[in-house]
């Protein structure tokens, strides 16, 4: 039976962001899961330590998550969104609403990250000819950025890796750099963050006129490596962004409800998004719904009459599904009955320090966090920052490390991914920190 689930595997699946010949050598295949911890077909357990690729909340079989569910399928599992609405994504809005950035009024509903970032792009792109604007149809990226992989999103990213091969799909955008202090010439936040700020803004003297929007990522830049931006730079670019009449757009895919201690990553500088991207964490990781919030001025631009041809015409079969929506109403009142968010930036503190405790390690160059959003990077030389080679693929053999010791995460070149379920304990947290520190030694060689 095991078996014959791994051939079948082999067989027939093509799994993502995977090299399958990889998987072919490690296959492993996941039957059921409890609390923080996932089990697979041979039956060994393994601490979750990337929620599932991020966006687990309470842990595995939460029993007012599942009840939810069940209680909303006694009812309908699915209808559709367009030309009419359901009870579950009405209520949904309402209380989405109620915890979004204030000017954020109006919510538009997904099954991803990358489609709620595309939706925003389009959005953004079509406000601009509704107001009689059309000359403002570029967009600016963020280098090292990354937003998802449908082609709107894959073209205002910007990771080589994953990119280049789709360039001839891919629109043009403008790029604009974000402080990547560890790898900066000076290392220093302030610097670093200032001269950032001053090359966008020279982009936005050359170019704001022809330019729709710029899309920026909430505070960290996750696929990039965990970068976390020096304080003053998320909130310098909306201010640029409003001095030249540039629509921000906001990824709070990754970073929403709750993972960086907030509820969304852009309240720990009180910015503003024009429209905001969010998803994962919204269901507690259950069922994939993703939202696209926007201001009452933009949606404004898209209500006429009919034959104005102002009509957003973007849609999704599975748009508002009451399954995920029913979940993440009942996702949203256990964030405020077990104050998940203060709780999150209180174990932050915690994580710190257990983090802390891998910087003696000779290979370990640089920790990023934000509450419970972590990147370690590992490198050949803690004194001169010079990375492993990367055919040596030092990150993904401490990953498989990492398995073998009983945890699950997938690293971003050579920085270990850090991002356990919201409902970690501290006792949980020091058994996966020192999970990482054990694969890290005996991968790059180094005495416990």
């Amino acid at each position: 039976m095991i078996q014959d689930l791994i051939e079948k595997s082999k067989k027939h699946l093509w799994l993502p962001f995977t090299q399958m010949k990889d998987y072919d050598t490690n296959p492993l295949i996941i039957e059921s899961g409890n609390g923080i911890k996932v089990k697979d077909i041979n039956g060994k357990e393994y601490y979750d330590g990337f929620s599932s690729v991020w966006l687990n909340v309470h842990g595995h079989r939460k029993k007012e998550l599942d009840d939810a569910i069940k209680r909303q399928l006694e009812k309908i599992a699915h209808s559709t969104l367009l030309g009419m609405t359901n009870v579950p994504a009405t209520e949904l809005a309402e209380k989405l609403i109620e915890i979004s950035p204030e000017k954020l009024t109006r919510v538009f509903y997904s099954d991803s990250g990358a489609e709620a970032m595309e939706i925003a792009l389009k959005m953004a792109f079509q406000y601009w000819k509704n107001i009689g604007k059309p000359e403002k149809q570029k967009f600016i990226s963020m280098r090292n950025g990354y937003h998802g992989d449908t082609i709107g999103a894959v073209s205002v990213g910007s990771i080589e890796l994953f990119h280049h091969v789709y360039g001839a799909l891919m629109f043009e955008s403008f790029k604009a750099p974000v402080p990547y202090v560890y790898r900066s010439l000076s290392g220093d936040k302030a610097q670093c963050r200032d001269e950032c700020l001053k090359a966008l803004e020279q982009l936005l003297i050359e170019n704001h006129q022809e330019i729709a929007a710029l899309s920026i990522e909430s505070m960290v830049q996750g696929a990039s490596g965990m970068i976390v931006m020096p304080e003053g730079f998320f909130a310098g670019v909306r201010e640029l962004c409003t001095k030249y009449d540039v629509l921000m757009i906001v990824d709070e895919v990754a970073t929403g409800f709750g993972r960086t201690g907030k509820m969304f990553a852009c309240e720990h500088e009180s910015v503003q998004p024009d429209l905001m991207a969010a998803g994962k964490g919204i269901t507690g990781g259950y069922l994939p719904i993703a939202v696209t919030f926007t201001t009452e001025e933009i949606y404004s631009a898209f209500y006429d009459d009919y034959e104005k041809l102002k009509t957003f015409f973007h849609g999704h079969s599975y748009t508002g599904n009451q399954l995920g929506c029913a979940v993440a109403i009942e996702n949203l009142s256990l964030f405020e009955s077990e104050k998940i968010v203060e709780m999150v930036a209180e174990k932050a503190e915690d994580l710190y320090l257990l983090l802390n405790s891998l910087q003696s390690l000779p290979h370990v160059g640089d920790i990023r966090q934000l509450g419970f959003m972590c990147g370690v990077e590992l490198v050949r030389s803690k004194e001169t920052k010079e990375p492993f080679p990367a055919e040596k693929r030092v990150g993904y053999h401490v990953s498989l490390k990492m398995r073998e010791l009983g945890m699950l995460t997938r690293p971003l070149g050579d920085v270990i991914a850090f991002m356990p379920p919201l409902a970690s304990n501290r006792e949980e947290l020091e058994a996966m920190v020192a999970i990482m520190k054990e694969a890290i030694c005996e991968v790059t060689n180094v005495e416990l």
